[in-house]
């Protein structure tokens, strides 16, 4: 009787090779993973608790003409406090509110008034932000244009560049005295829509910060390939085409780090101004607490410099984040 022919079975090895292979026998992966994390997360947090700990030992050996230099407890303590002297205030502006409302209705009193109590810590942190957004905004309205002509007209660029090389190293401190003058004169209604002192600080910003952009837009437009302009040429496109479809896309990395250089530089002008010009803002708010000199003075000036550096590396962070947004959907 014939037997039917064995089929030899598969060796095991085989039938597992299709199996995704376990997370142990991948050490080349794990470690390329830890060193990722221990790189972004682990070695900046060692960083910042060194530094809370030598600040923390060396700020009792310093002594000021108000005492001892506060470690990171007391100007943290006093960021609480004034986080409670902002819910404070806006309890005292709602009841203000409720009473006046409530007068009103009785007749008792004919029109309405606003909240005249002092502006707290967050509310500074607002005016300063207002400013500068204003500010920025208007520097990359001026420069923006024009870089776009310098760089697409050597002429223009030979003309405007001593002009340029001149007023970019002004300090705002020289330019705020000008500015003040032309502003006090300018606006002369009793009601301006915007108050004086924001208008001066939002100028100052812009004179001082719209050079990063003017000088990176010039140079992205001038290293455009000249083959792309050729072919603008070709296709017999207007200047606005031209601008729109072949400059503008192609300097827009340019444009973004000069906006991103521009908005760091408005930042550190804005709080020189507010302080030398007692103009709303953080920087009056350093001045204040410098001019008043109580025990707490100090700690709310560290914590009002590190909320200014916070603030400020933000503002960096959204800019590049715009930037790569842009970039992205660009080269898409």
């Amino acid at each position: 009787m014939a037997t039917q022919p064995s089929v030899p079975a598969e060796p095991a090895a085989a039938a597992s090779s299709a199996a995704p292979e376990p997370i142990a026998a991948q050490p080349g992966k794990v470690q390329a993973l830890l060193a990722k994390n221990t790189k972004v997360i682990l070695a900046p947090v060692i960083g910042i608790l060194a530094f809370l700990g030598l600040w923390a030992a060396l700020a009792p050996m310093v002594d000021t003409s108000l005492g001892a230099l506060p470690g990171p407890l007391e100007v943290a303590e006093q960021g609480a406090a004034l986080y409670g002297e902002w819910q404070a205030s806006n309890e005292a502006a709602a009841e203000f509110y409720a009473a006046q409302d409530a007068r009103i209705a009785a007749g008792t009193q004919a029109m309405a008034f606003d909240y005249a109590g002092p502006p707290t810590f967050l509310n500074q942190v607002v005016t300063s932000l207002e400013t500068v957004a204003l500010g920025f905004i208007l520097a990359t309205v001026v420069a923006v244009p024009i870089g776009l002509a310098a760089g697409l007209s050597p002429l223009f660029n030979a003309a405007i560049n001593p002009l340029i090389q001149i007023m970019k190293p002004v300090s705002p401190l020289a330019w705020l005295p000008i500015v003040t003058m032309v502003v006090s004169a300018t606006v002369t209604s009793a009601d301006p829509m915007l108050a004086k002192s924001f208008v001066i600080s939002a100028v100052v910003v812009t004179l001082c910060s719209l050079w990063p952009t003017l000088i990176n837009t010039a140079v992205g437009t001038a290293s455009i390939d000249k083959d792309l302009l050729n072919v603008g040429r070709v296709l017999k496109l207007g200047t606005f085409q031209k601008l729109t479809k072949l400059v503008l896309p192609s300097s827009l990395p340019y444009i973004f780090t000069g906006m991103r250089l521009s908005l760091g530089v408005g930042w550190m002008v804005l709080i020189a101004a507010e302080m030398l010009a007692q103009n709303p803002g953080l920087g009056k708010f350093v001045w204040d607490e410098f001019q008043n000199g109580s025990s707490q003075s100090l700690a709310r000036i560290m914590f009002a410099v590190i909320v200014i550096g916070l603030i400020g590396f933000l503002l960096d962070r959204l800019m590049m984040t715009l930037q790569n947004l842009v970039s992205r959907n660009h080269a898409v």
